[in-house]
């Protein structure tokens, strides 16, 4: 939900701002703007980006706090920056999305659209070794035990992100294509790192924990989730419309 929000809100909509345009529609799936400038087209990708190596600076600075806490802004950390780096793959193979609309025009086209690919898959690459680098502490050292471990810890995060999307996506008075090119792409597509960047720790060298943190039940989080699961389909999910277009 947080990134989604940076996305949409922070980075279009703050784009739209500094650029003097005047927001029109903000849901989970679009963001509409009086002006549609390059900055506001790439400001979504770009606020992920910088949301990204933000949490990361948090989750350093955080090594003593619970462990519930770093988990969270490890998760928070990821999936911005594999929104932010899979966008480029999404645009350049699919040909639709903000940096299709970003390099509209340029010539020749073809070439940009490699272009966005192959920065799409690189970055996306270092991304998922990066994150797995940082979760190291979370899943100790054990070369077998590790990947469960991870498993655990990644895929009922990629499947209540991906879920909550598109039931906050069907809301938005667009349409269902917005669903199936924003909120499912964005969730299923953009995240997919989390479903199956376990099998890449065979790779990541072993860190110095030994053991895995403990990650208890925390009803104060699922409450916490709960209402702002709740804001975010209920509210965001039809739209907020600013002004008149």
């Amino acid at each position: 939900m947080l990134s989604n929000v940076l996305h949409e809100g922070l980075g279009h909509g703050g784009a739209c701002l500094l650029t003097g345009g005047r927001p029109l529609v903000l849901s989970t799936v679009h963001f509409e703007c009086s002006a549609d400038t390059l900055l506001v087209i790439a400001g979504g990708t770009l606020a992920n980006l910088a949301a990204g190596c933000l949490f990361w600076g948090l989750l350093r600075l955080a090594r003593h706090a619970s462990v519930r806490l770093r988990f969270f802004l490890w998760l928070t950390m990821t999936i911005n920056l594999f929104e932010g780096g899979g966008y480029f793959l999404f645009s350049g193979v699919a040909n639709i999305g903000d940096w299709s609309m970003f390099t509209q025009g340029f010539r020749p086209a073809w070439a940009w659209r490699v272009g966005l690919t192959v920065v799409g898959i690189v970055s996306y690459a270092l991304f998922v070794w990066f994150a797995l680098l940082e979760l190291r502490p979370l899943i100790g050292s054990d070369a077998v035990e590790r990947q469960r471990r991870a498993k655990r810890l990644l895929i009922p995060p990629y499947l209540a992100g991906g879920i909550l999307s598109c039931i906050a996506g069907m809301l938005n008075p667009v349409g269902m294509v917005l669903v199936a090119i924003s909120a499912a792409a964005a969730s299923f597509g953009g995240t997919s790192g989390l479903a199956w960047m376990d099998n890449w720790l065979r790779f990541v060298p072993v860190g110095p924990e030994t053991a895995p943190a403990t990650i208890g039940r925390s009803w104060l989080w699922l409450m916490a989730a709960a209402i702002l699961s709740a804001g975010f389909i209920l509210c965001l999910g039809p739209s907020v419309h600013f002004a008149a277009k």
